[in-house]
């Protein structure tokens, strides 16, 4: 399998963290664990399902999925294309007016955000399409064609930096004071634009900082004291919910 990691046009950077190239020759069933942003899949081969239990229900081939707060499982059929594109974490405010926070634990459509005549389009382009850069571009096209012209939110991209800089560890009391705003607006602004609240956010930059940690040679007691667990106990919790496993197993298969 190969996963190959694009920089977006310049026009796409401030919005679009790095579009990919996904490919597999065999059918894999695989998880994916949570992130901080959302993203968009144009499946130019193959099928892709997702996986609960017994279960294999079939995603769009043109589909965009929302922040999760637990790991998914995901199956490929053979020989399997995709073109994702990894939105930074208000970026996606810029190419829609769908409230991000609608897409928590979600895939959809993209015809459910897009207008169907544009996927069908690019689609039907990517079908023809013969090269990784061929593809890239026709999908940034795409996007380039959807991106507007809206005022940025200087205090949610704010939040998104502190939030970041503590490691996920900050409390959202202290945001609201740093910010200057209550609770209730300054929630409601950052469910809009990054897709979950301030509090489940922080939760999953700390996982990924776990994650981090993980691949050191660091004590798991150093972990989770270092990135602000209140105890063993709430670390295992926690890292089970993201990752289906104990911190000890996961950190055994690495």
């Amino acid at each position: 399998m190969r996963f190959d990691k694009i920089i977006p046009t310049g026009r796409l950077k401030p919005y679009i963290k790095y579009l990919v190239v996904s490919e597999s020759k065999k059918e894999n069933i695989y998880k994916v664990f949570p992130s901080t942003g959302l993203v968009i899949g144009f499946q130019y081969q193959g099928r892709l399902a997702s996986v609960t239990g017994d279960k294999e229900t079939n995603l769009p081939t043109a589909g965009i999925t929302g922040i999760s707060d637990s790991f998914k499982m995901f199956k490929n059929s053979n020989d399997t294309g995709t073109i994702l594109v990894y939105f930074t974490e208000i970026g996606l405010s810029y190419f829609t007016s769908l409230p991000a926070n609608e897409l928590f634990n979600h895939s959809l459509s993209l015809e459910n955000v897009f207008i169907k005549n544009k996927i069908k389009e690019t689609e039907d382009k990517l079908a023809f399409a013969r090269t990784d850069s061929q593809r890239i571009h026709i999908v940034e096209h795409f996007l380039l064609s959807q991106l507007k012209d809206i005022q940025s939110d200087k205090l949610i991209i704010e939040a998104v930096k502190l939030i970041y800089s503590s490691k996920g560890t900050v409390k959202i009391k202290d945001l609201h004071e740093k910010l200057f705003i209550s609770q209730s607006p300054f929630e409601k602004r950052f469910r809009k634009l990054v897709g979950t609240t301030p509090k489940k956010f922080a939760s999953i930059v700390r996982f990924q900082s776990v994650l981090t940690d993980l691949n050191n040679i660091k004590s798991l007691t150093q972990i989770c004291y270092e990135n602000n667990f209140f105890d063993q106990a709430h670390f295992i919790k926690d890292f089970k919910q993201y990752t289906g496993e104990t911190p000890e197993t996961f950190k055994r298969f690495l």
